[in-house]
């Protein structure tokens, strides 16, 4: 664990040195649990968000998307249940003034236990949340002697609630101004539009309406770099279904999902399912996709079945009548008639993929040269299709016409995919930079090309390097990233 841990903190490390991530506002010594996306950071999370989209919008005919806005009416939340009931078990240590989320301070003190004992705390504190048992919950920490980090004392408060949205006004003058909140989540953007969306596209169940966009969430404690921040972005997918079908739709996109993230490169080992022991009280079915992170199996996307629960308390909030009349039961021999949808949902947080596949791609390689002499070097190996930047174009020298060939080569890539030009440095340096961004294909102009039009391209996994026509570098990469 203490390895995995070590080299967590080095794929942090590499992804501020090469443009990935950096802490937000660091200038003023940084905001906690906010981060920014650089320049090859903001290219793979697009990349991976076109990816999502594709995959919903166009590969499937009855699915499309949306972009509703962060603002919302605030009866919105209420009728949701955000305002009553989204929170967190919080507790706070009298000497140090330190709040902990309970769930993370018994899985902190659980790590430091034997397999069996840990499993045995786990599933007691399971228990206890899914009872809302606030009292067992402080009972279970003070009989386990759980200490807080910083005081070393177990004088802990009692257990509360603490609600997770950010709120704010909205109004042109503060006193006359009405409390809104920032959305926790999006899926409430894609309920209060079902109406419109079916009707101005019509759309007949089942179908599903797809969205993207930021979220807003006031954790409390906020850790493991990007995988928990209270601000991120979602990619969620509601798809409206007929009373009675929905356990058929949660098991196709339950495997349907699982496929996905196979499908951009993660290892179906390192995936793994993992069912609700606690329901929402509208839901029938739920589970987890995990990932195995450096520090762990954790949640990367969520599959639930809401049943109708969203559109009939919407439909009851806002007085109006949210139902779908459904002409094709006809043809099954049953009457013409109105029902609320039954809703699948396909949840996952893009920073919460981005971060698996950093994870996946980061690699530091060691070997032993023909000569004996030692080598090194740290490779991102994210896939081609979503990597930052596709082909790197390096002339070999800052004369003799090369730059102008590699401009030329340049010209012709770059409406295609993201390329990258480089003459500063030894062609050695310039590979091993290339490397560490993840850059798939590097492509070096030399004087042959000059005599023959052929160019070296260079391979980042393997290392292997080859002569090609110029001409054809334009298809081996599009051929790689499609």
């Amino acid at each position: 664990m203490a390895n995995e841990i070590n080299h967590f903190q080095e794929i942090i490390s590499h992804c501020k040195e090469y443009g990935y991530i950096f802490q937000s506002s660091e200038l003023y010594d940084g905001l906690s649990a906010v981060y920014d996306y650089g320049q090859m950071g903001a290219q793979l999370k697009k990349n991976l968000r076109d990816e999502w989209w594709k995959s919903m919008t166009q590969m499937h005919d009855n699915i499309v998307g949306i972009d509703a806005a962060i603002f919302m009416h605030p009866t919105v939340w209420k009728a949701s249940g955000h305002v009553d009931n989204f929170s967190d078990p919080m507790i706070d240590n009298k000497d140090s003034n330190k709040r902990y989320r309970v769930d993370h301070l018994i899985e902190a003190h659980a790590e430091t236990l034997g397999k069996i004992e840990a499993d045995a705390l786990i599933a007691e504190m399971d228990k206890l949340l899914s009872s809302d048992d606030l009292a067992g919950l402080k009972n279970l920490i003070e009989s386990n002697k759980i200490k807080c980090g910083i005081s070393k004392t177990s004088n802990w408060t009692d257990v509360r609630q603490f609600n997770l949205m950010f709120s704010t006004q909205i109004g042109s003058v503060a006193e006359e101004a009405d409390t809104i909140y920032l959305r926790p989540e999006t899926a409430q953007g894609i309920f209060v539009n079902f109406l419109n969306v079916q009707k101005t596209g019509r759309m007949k169940i089942p179908f599903g309406i797809a969205q993207t966009g930021k979220a807003f969430r006031n954790e409390i404690v906020a850790r493991q770099f990007i995988f928990r921040m209270r601000e991120f972005e979602q990619m969620e997918m509601q798809f409206f279904v007929r009373p009675g079908t929905q356990m058929e739709w949660y098991n196709y996109w339950k495997d349907a999902r699982k496929k996905w993230h196979e499908s951009i490169g993660i290892p179906s080992e390192k995936l793994r399912y993992h069912d609700h022991i606690k329901l929402a009280h509208y839901a029938d079915a739920a589970l987890d996709i995990e990932f195995e992170f450096p520090f762990g199996w954790k949640e990367l996307e969520g599959i639930h079945s809401r049943t109708d629960f969203d559109l009939s308390q919407h439909a009851k909030f806002s007085k109006k009548k949210i139902q779908y009349f459904d002409n094709d039961l006809n043809t099954e021999g049953k009457p013409y008639g109105n029902y609320t949808p039954y809703v699948l949902e396909t949840s996952v947080g893009l920073d919460r993929l981005f971060l698996t596949v950093i994870s996946l791609a980061y690699q530091e390689e060691n070997w032993t040269k023909e000569d004996g002499t030692e080598d090194s070097r740290v490779v991102m190996k994210i896939p081609a299709k979503i990597a930052p930047i596709k082909l790197a174009i390096l002339p070999l020298l800052k004369k003799d016409g090369l730059p102008e060939i590699a401009s030329e080569l340049m010209n012709q890539c770059k409406s295609k995919f993201h390329c990258f030009y480089e003459e500063k440095d030894a062609i050695g340096k310039r590979y091993r930079r290339m490397d560490a961004i993840g850059t798939p294909f590097c492509v070096t102009i030399d004087h042959q090309t000059k005599e023959d039009n052929t160019v070296t391209i260079r391979y980042r996994d393997t290392m292997i390097q080859e002569r090609i026509n110029m001409n054809d570098v334009l298809n081996v990469v599009s051929n790689a990233i499609v």
